[in-house]
C-alpha cells in the first residue's frame, strides 16, 4: 500500500514539474520589445475574443531580453514568439541555431518613431542629433581638440545656447531594449558623426567609433528606467523638468500630457514617421518558431489575426494606438511570410 502511495506521489510530482507543465503548454508564449508590447497586447485580446481560446501569455522583456529567451531552446519551455523593435542580430541568430532553433519566421509589422518627450507644462525642445549626442554621451569631444573628455554638460543650454536652461535629466530604456539599440544608432551615432574626426574613425577603427558614439553617460544625466514605458510617461507628467525616450505609440496615447521634441527640424508625427522624414524612425518585428506552429493551439490563428488588414492596415485597430502601417505591397509580402511560414534566410 505504501509503495502504491509513493508511486502516485512521484507521478504527481513529475506531472507538476516545470518541464512537465511546459510540455503540456496549451497557451501561446510571447516575450520581447516594450515598444511592440501594446500592439501585441491588442492582438492577443482580439484573438481571445474571436477564437474563445486562452489569451496568449505576453511579457515585456525588451528586444534583447526577449530574443535571448526565444533563442535559448526549441522546446515548449521556451517562448514561441519574440517581439522586437529592431531586426535580429547575427549573434542572436547564431545562438538560436546553436540551441536547435533553426527555422525562424521574421515578420515586419510596421514602423515606429523613437521620441524624446517631456511634459506639456515644459518648453518644447527643438533638438539636433548633435545636441542629443552631446547631452547623453559618456564622453564628448574637447572643444577644438581631437580628444575626448568626460561629459561636462549639466544643462541643455550648455549643449546649445538656443535651448532652455533645463537640467539634463532623461529617463530611457536599458541596454537590453531594442529602443535603446535603435536610439544609439539613429540619434547618438548620427550626432556623433557630425564631428568629422570621429566620423573618419568609422572606416579605420569601427570598434572605436562605436565605443565613442554608443556609450551613454552614467552620471545621472541618463536614467535607466527599465522596460515599462508607461512608467517613463508617468515620471514626465510628475516632473516637468525631465525628459523621456520611448516609442511614438506612447506619445500618441498620452498626447494631452506630453509632447515630442523636434529632431533635426522634424516633429515626431504620424506623417513624418511614415514618410521617413523624421530621423528617428525604425521598423518593428516579431519572430516565430516555425516548429511551434501546430504544436501550440491557436498559433496559426494568432498569425492570421496580426497580419489582417483590419489589424495592421491603414484603418486597422493597431494604427489607432500608434502603429505606422507599411505599404500595401509590404503588408502582402509579410502576410505571405507569416501565413506560409517562410523561413528567414539572411545569413
Amino acid at each position: 500500500m505504501k509503495k502504491h502511495i509513493f508511486v502516485i506521489w512521484w507521478i504527481l510530482i513529475l506531472s507538476t514539474s516545470p518541464a512537465a507543465m511546459a510540455a503540456s503548454r496549451q497557451v501561446i508564449s510571447i516575450v520581447g520589445s516594450s515598444t511592440v508590447y501594446p500592439f501585441a497586447k491588442a492582438v492577443t485580446e482580439k484573438f481571445a475574443e474571436k477564437t474563445a481560446m486562452r489569451m496568449p501569455e505576453l511579457k515585456s522583456t525588451g528586444s534583447g531580453g526577449g530574443l535571448k529567451l526565444f533563442c535559448a531552446g526549441a522546446g515548449p519551455e521556451n517562448p514561441d514568439i519574440s517581439n522586437a523593435s529592431r531586426s535580429i542580430k547575427k549573434a542572436e541568430y547564431d545562438q538560436c541555431t546553436d540551441n536547435g532553433v533553426k527555422k525562424i519566421v521574421e515578420v515586419k509589422i510596421g514602423y515606429d518613431g523613437i521620441v524624446i518627450a517631456n511634459s506639456r507644462r515644459a518648453p518644447l525642445l527643438k533638438l539636433t542629433t548633435r545636441d542629443i549626442f552631446l547631452a547623453l554621451a559618456q564622453d564628448v569631444p574637447d572643444d577644438g581638440q581631437k580628444a575626448l573628455i568626460p561629459n561636462p554638460y549639466k544643462y541643455w543650454n550648455e549643449v546649445n545656447p538656443v535651448l532652455p536652461p533645463l537640467r539634463i535629466k532623461v529617463y530611457g530604456p536599458p541596454p537590453t531594449s531594442g529602443t535603446r539599440d535603435a536610439f544609439e544608432e539613429l540619434a547618438m551615432e548620427k550626432g556623433c558623426s557630425s564631428f568629422a574626426w570621429i566620423k573618419d574613425l568609422k572606416k579605420r577603427h569601427k570598434k572605436r567609433f562605436r565605443d565613442i558614439c554608443h556609450a551613454v553617460r552614467e552620471d545621472g544625466g541618463y536614467i535607466d528606467s527599465g522596460e515599462n514605458d508607461n512608467l517613463i510617461v508617468d515620471k514626465l507628467v510628475a516632473d516637468p523638468h525631465a525628459m523621456g525616450i520611448f516609442g511614438y505609440s506612447y506619445l500618441d496615447q498620452d498626447h494631452d500630457k506630453i509632447q515630442g521634441s523636434h529632431v533635426d527640424s522634424y516633429a515626431p508625427t504620424f506623417k513624418n514617421i511614415s514618410s521617413g522624414a523624421y530621423p528617428l524612425s525604425r521598423p518593428l518585428y516579431f519572430y516565430v518558431k516555425k516548429a511551434r506552429v501546430g504544436a501550440v493551439p491557436g498559433l496559426t490563428q494568432y498569425l492570421e489575426e496580426f497580419t489582417a488588414d483590419t489589424t495592421w492596415g491603414p484603418n486597422g485597430y493597431l494604427v489607432h494606438i500608434g502603429l505606422i502601417p507599411m505599404s500595401k505591397q509590404d503588408r502582402q509580402k509579410y502576410r505571405d511570410i507569416a501565413r506560409k511560414l517562410i523561413v528567414m534566410k539572411r545569413w
